[in-house]
């Protein structure tokens, strides 16, 4: 085993360390050099104003870039051994000052290392140790004295993996040195923590499961292959159970990770969806798997910053959910290392935290945006109506089905056009056209509209629609022959064709053509362009069937049937409604087409004539009862899939709800230990006042029993206190008490 022991001094300071090493350990002692071999029972000691990393077992030195902010040599090397050494890596954080380390760990812990941090109240200096702990990542928090057992135990058990025979075909040995039957005893780890704990991690993928599982075998000091007496380990201690969840949870963020997305998020998108919301139009973000909620805060930021810069009025609503209650604590607390400031710009470090002697802390402009809820997106329901999800990293530890349950989740969640942000090496999958690509190398996606954009069709000629549709402009000069061709056209639809009307989904006319004051009226009371106001009440089932009909089925519908006395006549005619598209706006073109022509009778039908009309009305109105009929059943089937969508809306506002119902019993806990804290302060400071007191009244009393003249003067010499017996000697009254000491006199003595 080697040491590499990490020391904080000025650069140009020579350092001490190597010879005051030499006097206390047996292990060869040496100042790190570039190009040295690492070898066993060695302790390296970085240079004063280096950096040191491990490439291939061969120590590396170099000194820090010009311009760099922060130098935090411990996180350089702690990040270059984790990638060099994997799980045999061991980072021991000890007592020093600041934060350096806290950004390394999370490379020592998904790489599989072990980290041993002194526990603070051990440590002459708490700094580095205290935030250590605060990152979670730690495997063990104990006394200086307990650290060489734990590396001697862990060095033992990396040893033992090692002799480990291998498996081959004809080997006996093959459930000594693998799992055995480990897929059924890890199913039954994850169903004992999802019994104990309620945490459900059966949608993971089986080798990170199996992998973190092994490395706490590790930990606990057991065989890699010894799946079935870990199981009963956790069976017996609750501490280990615990530490298991920590491990599987996962819990690795940071400040504005990945700075290019988040560049990109800054100038093309937020600002886009600041510029599209109005001031009663609240803009609403989902964090799904927040962590301890610093991606949470660097995508408030940039709204902070965004809403700063265009002077936008626009309401935040951002939602930051995760599973694990430990992370989510840190994420409302807002405090956070100093190591924050190798992400976080100075700028911003002064516009959005407080500095505190630990770290850094959210202010509470930036915290009151931000509502934290624990939620498990696989298992809870979602937020709705959201402007933008962001989750990144949490789809690469699920199953394909999970993957894609997730993402259908974030369909339903986001609102068309909403944006949906995943991590580097997540995709939306096969999303059947429900997401469009804004960036791939960033995966940036965008909500897709539900209806496909196409042409508008009805029952005109191509010229014909164009010009009912386009706006109104400068018309290019027109020619004679043009004029006539107008004139027939338009006498032609006036004297044959059908009369129509255009809408949009709300049943709003938008145009008419012919002779619609035949089906149409103007309702009285308040003008409305409502077409169910203007049309008779016996034809408001027969539209409405067809236009939902229409709707669904994306194709022109046919409603025979219909029936009005027009100018004294019975006048039959059918409704035909057909969908378009305008500028990305759904409508429909109503026509109304009366029916001049019978259909024959069958050849064989054995009807008298006279009764030939009247069977032939029957059996239309057959037709269009049974497609009414039919029309029926599906918009009930809707109506259910309706009621459906609307109850898991109204889950995700009670998941809502609930979220904003935590987030004010946690501030009402703050507030009430807050209110503990000032009552226990009031109270030490009454005693501490009283104890004043009484010490003032023991000297006053000291004094005048000691019969001895004495003055008390301030800095510029006038009178504070006298004690009676300098009344002898001045003419003094209790009046005199801040008067000039030149201004007595004294009495003389005879």
């Amino acid at each position: 085993m080697s040491f590499v022991f990490v020391q904080h001094l000025d650069p140009t300071h020579h350092s001490l360390v190597v010879d005051l090493l030499k006097k206390h350990t047996t292990l060869t002692v040496s100042e790190a050099a570039d190009g040295v071999l690492i070898e066993r029972e060695n302790l390296y000691v970085i240079p004063p104003g280096f950096y040191l990393e491990v490439e291939g077992g061969v120590l590396r030195v170099s000194r820090p870039k010009r311009g760099q902010r922060v130098r935090l040599p411990f996180d350089v090397l702690l990040t270059s051994l984790a990638k060099d050494a994997g799980q045999d890596a061991m980072a021991v954080v000890l007592s020093g000052t600041g934060a350096d380390g806290s950004a390394g760990l999370d490379d020592i812990r998904k790489n599989g290392g072990v980290i041993i941090v002194q526990a603070p109240e051990d440590a002459a200096y708490d700094g580095m140790p205290r935030n250590a702990v605060m990152t979670g990542l730690a495997d063990h928090i104990v006394p200086v004295d307990e650290i060489p057992k734990l590396l001697i135990d862990r060095a033992g058990t990396l040893a033992a993996e090692r002799d480990l025979p291998k498996p081959t075909s004809m080997s006996t040995q093959v459930k000594a040195s693998t799992p055995g039957d480990s897929p059924s005893l890890v199913a039954k780890i994850i169903d004992l923590v999802r019994a104990k704990t309620g945490h459900d991690f059966r949608f993971y993928k089986q080798g990170t499961l199996r992998r973190r599982i092994e490395r706490r075998l590790g930990l606990a000091g057991l065989s890699i292959a010894d799946f079935g007496a870990y199981l009963e380990l956790l069976t017996q201690e609750q501490h280990e159970l615990e530490c298991l969840v920590k491990d599987l949870l996962i819990n690795v963020t940071s400040f504005f990770r990945d700075k290019a997305i988040f560049e990109l998020l800054s100038h093309k998108v937020i600002r886009d969806l600041i510029g599209s919301h109005s001031t009663d139009d609240p803009i609403r973000v989902w964090i799904a798997g927040c962590s301890s909620g610093e991606e949470a805060y660097s995508i408030a930021i940039l709204f902070r910053e965004a809403m700063a810069a265009t002077n936008a009025t626009v309401r935040l609503q951002i939602f930051a959910s995760d599973v694990d209650g430990d992370a989510l604590a840190i994420a409302r607390e807002g405090f956070y290392p100093e190591t924050i400031a190798s992400d976080v710009s100075k700028e911003r470090l002064h516009r959005f935290f407080s500095k505190d002697e630990h770290g850094y802390r959210v202010l509470p402009e930036l915290r009151s945006m931000v509502v934290f809820t624990e939620q498990d997106v696989l298992a809870d329901p979602p937020f709705s109506r959201i402007d933008m999800v962001s989750c990144r990293n949490l789809l690469i530890y699920l199953g394909p089905e999970a993957q894609a349950k997730v993402i259908s989740l974030f369909h339903f969640a986001l609102k068309e056009g909403g944006i949906l942000l995943l991590g580097s090496s997540e995709t939306v999958g096969k999303s059947d056209g429900r997401f469009e690509t804004i960036s791939k190398s960033e995966r940036l996606y965008r909500h897709a509209v539900t209806s496909r954009p196409g042409e508008l069709m009805f029952s005109m000629s191509p010229t014909e629609a164009t010009r009912t549709l386009s706006r109104p402009g400068s018309a290019p000069a027109v020619s004679q022959d043009a004029m006539l061709g107008n004139l027939v056209r338009q006498m032609v639809m006036d004297s044959f064709a059908p009369a129509a009307v255009l809408i949009n989904k709300r049943h709003e006319c938008l145009y008419s053509l012919g002779a619609i004051n035949r089906y149409l009226t103007v309702a009285q009371g308040r003008p409305t362009l409502d077409i169910f106001a203007m049309l008779p009440k016996s034809l408001h089932t027969k539209l409405r069937s067809a236009i939902q009909r229409s709707g669904q089925q994306k194709k022109r519908v046919v409603s025979a049937g219909g029936e009005l006395k027009i100018d004294g006549v019975l006048t039959k005619f059918m409704i035909n409604v057909e969908p378009a598209v305008n500028d990305g706006q759904d409508l429909f073109l109503i026509c109304f087409v009366d029916e001049t022509g019978t259909r024959p009778l069958a050849k064989n039908s054995a009807v008298i004539p006279e009764d030939a009309g009247r069977i032939l009305d029957l059996e239309n109105e057959l037709e269009v009862v049974r497609a009414e009929l039919n029309g029926a059943i599906r918009n009930l089937e809707i109506s259910g899939e309706e009621q459906k969508a609307i109850n898991e809306e109204g889950a995700s506002f009670n998941e809502e709800y609930q979220s904003a119902n935590e987030e004010l019993l946690t501030s009402k806990e703050e507030l009430q230990s807050l209110n503990e804290e000032l009552t226990a302060l009031n109270g030490q400071l009454q005693e501490t006042l009283e104890r004043q007191r009484t010490t003032s009244n023991d000297l006053q009393n000291v004094l005048y029993s000691t019969e001895v003249a004495t003055l008390f003067l301030d800095e510029d010499l006038n009178i504070r206190f006298f004690t009676p017996a300098t009344k002898s000697l001045f003419k003094v009254i209790p009046g005199d008490i801040g008067r000039p000491l030149a201004d007595l006199n004294s009495l003389a003595v005879d």
